[in-house]
This record gives C-alpha cells, structure tokens and sequence, in this order.
C-alpha cells in the first residue's frame, strides 16, 4: 500500500515537472496611429482588424483556447512611436456571434480586462519600451464555459490613443509622422482541459464618469452612477471586476487629486478606496521624454500621493469585489466620488465594471418548479409556459450574456402561454417568470 502511495505521488511530481506554459502572442509590435485622424489604409497581420488608428482585434481560435488553464497572464508591451505623452490604453474582451470574420465594436457587448497608461517616452532614448502584467485567472472562466463558447468567439481587442503633435517637434526623427506607439499583447497559461460553468454580465464599459455632461452620472451636478440590472439566475461566488482612473488636464482638476471613491451594491456600501499609488519613482526609467510630470529630481511619497492619481508607466488595478452568493432578480452597483471637482468642466473618469460568478445549475429537462413549468427543453421553435396556481405579470428571456431579448406581460391564471423563440441563435437561453409573490428561473436550449 505505500509503495503505490509512492508510485502515484512520483507520477503526479512528474506530471506537474511536464506541464509547461505556453503563450498566444495575440499582437505582435502593432503599429497604432493618430487617434484624430481618419482611418490609415496600411495593411494588418493575418487575422488582424484594424476598427480605428487607435484599435486592433483578433479572434482567438480553438487552438489558442485549447493552451488555457485555469492560471492565466496578460502581458502588454508598449512601445515609443511618436508620441511622448502619457496616453491612456486598455486591453478588451468581445463577445462576437459565433462564426462572424469582423464586427462593429460597439454592436457587440465587450469588457474591459486591463487598463495602462504609457510613460512620456522618447523613441530615441533607451529603454524605449515599456512591460504591464496582469493575472486574470478569471478571465480564463470566461473562456472555458462551454455554453458561452457555442454562441460567441472571443477577439481580444488592444487599444491605445495616441496623438503625434507634440512628438512632431520635440522628438527626432518624427516630424510630419502620424504613427503613435507599437503594441505587443500576449497569453501566458499552462494547458489544462476545465469546464467553468461560467456567468459573465457587461454592465459598463468605459462610459465617462463626471458632473457636468447629460448623461454621464445619475444627475448634473453629481459624480455618481447608479446601475440597475437583472440577473437572469441565481450565482454562486459573485464578483465585481471594476476598472477606474481619472483624467483632465487642468489645473485643480482629478487628475492630479486623489478623492474617495465608494462602491455600492443593492445600495450597501462594498468597496472605498483612493486612487493612486504610493510612488512613481519605479516608473521613472520609462519616462525618457524630459517633459513628463517626473522632473530631474526624485520626489518623496508623500509629494507624489499630494498630486498623482496614476503614474505614468503604470498599470491600471483591476479591482475585484466578492458578493457571494446572488439569488436571480434586481440588483444594482454603484460608484460615487462625492469630492469630485470638475475644473472648467474638463476631465472623466472612465468606468468599466462587470459581475462574474457561478451559473447555479438550473437543469436542461423539463422544467417544473412551485408554481410554473417550462417544455419542451431542448425547443426549436415555441416554449410553453404553464402556471399552476399563480398570475403571471412579467416574462423575460435573456441570453448567456445577460440580455434581455423578450419583455412580455401577461396576467394568467392556469392557461399556458406561449413564446415563440424561432428566431432565436441556437444556445442557452434563461427564462425569468415574475408574479406578484414568486419570481423563478429557467435554462432552456434552443436547437
């Protein structure tokens, strides 16, 4: 008996001995362009859609997924062009129907994974590049449930917005160019065959936060947003992955003061937290570029901490929330930084947040639960929808990304109703019954 002990630990040491990383080098050295100018002709690699100067995607194939595990690194590196100001850069997730060869960034739901901001770089001036990494272990979920991946490919999208203006006179060597940066974007994961039973919802995606423009806070005059959504199924080890920087360069403005942020879920207050971090001297080599904010000499932290909300060269923190366990229904997250000055009504804050979590099995047979049921399941083309002893007032259908494709009120007792869903993509589909005393959920296939 302890001889084979041994045996099976020397051949599990040895299994993990064998695992190695491998990398998806999704872009390499791309070269971004004038984010105000119209769009350059010059061609992409194999693969690549350039959807602006400032934006490039490529879909990631079986292959490329088949080499993620459950550990995953995103690597970015930027590179000078010509421009040697610090810019802001993000890295995204889409979610694009299943089989498409290109799409409208703004037609599909997206997530922002990561977030950068480059360093005041000289392309002339060692070293003239600069590294981001990030662990996004839970991206990886998002990748490996099986139900997202029958309805949507993923492109993972790198951004970066550049402007050559400056560069056009201070930096040799780039007069009358409009090339900005180069952009490198890579996986790193060891391969590993998992099923995630992933629910990712898109809830914001880099909508400006301030005080003073229609619709970007809850009213004019605040610096808050609030956001209602529904969840479509009850989740298990809900999270928040929130992405925040402020931005404006004026005098007085959020770029250069730190204020509280404060983060709100079903109206409780979950996360509070200042911007910034304690330097930005370990960034200074990336800023090569003499008129950035660092100056000839080093500062303290406490000089930095008084003005710098971000350092230039550095990442971006993904914020994670845990929630626990979520029961389906209404919710809502919000972000106020009560402190917030607007001078002259110039600066934002980019916001970016999405709810990931554990989809609770709902079941894929006929569905009965206390007071309704669903069949047939698998469906084609109609679903119906019996009460036993309730009045139904609200129907809704949502897709694996939480979308809600069909609104209809009723008000039944014991007849069936009947939902046409012909024209529905094939895929998981989740079904909301809403009364005046219970509100349950569905899984359904459509074939």
């Amino acid at each position: 008996m302890k001889k084979i002990k041994l045996i099976a630990l020397i051949s599990l040491f040895s299994i993990n001995l064998n695992a190695q990383e491998s990398t998806i080098t999704v872009f390499d050295e791309i070269l971004f362009y004038d984010g105000y100018a119209g769009l350059v002709s010059f061609p992409t690699p194999e693969g690549v859609i350039r959807h602006r100067n400032d934006l490039y995607s490529k879909k990631l194939s079986a292959d490329d997924l088949s080499l993620i595990g459950n550990n995953l690194n995103l690597s970015v590196i930027i590179k000078a062009a010509c421009d040697n100001y610090d810019r802001i850069g993000n890295v995204n997730l889409a979610f694009v129907p299943k089989g498409e060869s290109s799409y409208h960034p703004d037609s599909v739901q997206r997530i922002e994974i990561a977030r950068y901001i480059t360093p005041f770089m000289n392309k002339n001036i060692q070293p003239d590049e600069v590294p981001y990494s990030y662990q996004i272990d839970n991206v990886s979920k998002i990748f490996k449930d099986e139900e997202t991946n029958q309805q949507y490919d993923f492109w993972v999208e790198l951004q970066v917005f550049g402007v050559p203006y400056a560069a056009n006179n201070e930096v040799a060597g780039c007069a009358g160019r409009n090339d900005v940066f180069f952009g490198t974007l890579k996986l790193t994961s060891t391969p590993e065959q998992f099923s995630s039973n992933n629910f990712v919802l898109p809830l914001n995606f880099q909508n400006n936060l301030n005080d003073y423009q229609e619709g970007a806070s809850d009213a004019i005059g605040q610096t808050k947003r609030t956001i209602d959504f529904s969840l479509p199924l009850p989740l298990i080890d809900a999270q928040f992955f929130l992405i925040t920087s402020n931005h404006g360069a004026n005098s007085g403005g959020e770029e250069y003061n730190r204020r509280m942020h404060y983060i709100y879920f079903d109206e409780n207050l979950v996360l509070s937290y200042k911007p910034g971090e304690p330097s930005c001297e370990p960034y200074r080599q990336y800023n090569t570029q003499g008129n950035g904010i660092y100056g000839p000499s080093p500062r303290t932290d406490a000089q930095w901490q008084s003005f710098s909300n971000w350092c230039p060269g550095a990442a971006i923190p993904i914020r994670e929330i845990s929630l626990g366990n979520l029961s389906e229904g209404q919710h809502s997250f919000k972000i106020d930084v009560p402190t917030a000055i607007f001078a002259n009504n110039e600066g934002n804050f980019p916001v970016s947040v999405y709810l990931q979590g554990t989809r609770n099995n709902l079941g894929t047979d006929f569905l009965t639960q206390n007071n309704f049921k669903v069949s047939p399941n698998p469906a084609t083309d109609k679903i119906f929808i019996t009460s036993k002893n309730d009045l139904v007032d609200i129907i809704e259908v949502f897709d694996i990304l939480g979308n809600s494709l069909v609104l209809a009120q009723k008000s039944i007792s014991s007849d069936t109703i009947e939902l046409n869903i012909q024209d529905f993509d094939s895929g998981t589909y989740f079904i909301h019954i809403s009364s005046k005393q219970n509100l349950e959920s569905f899984k359904i296939i459509k074939m």
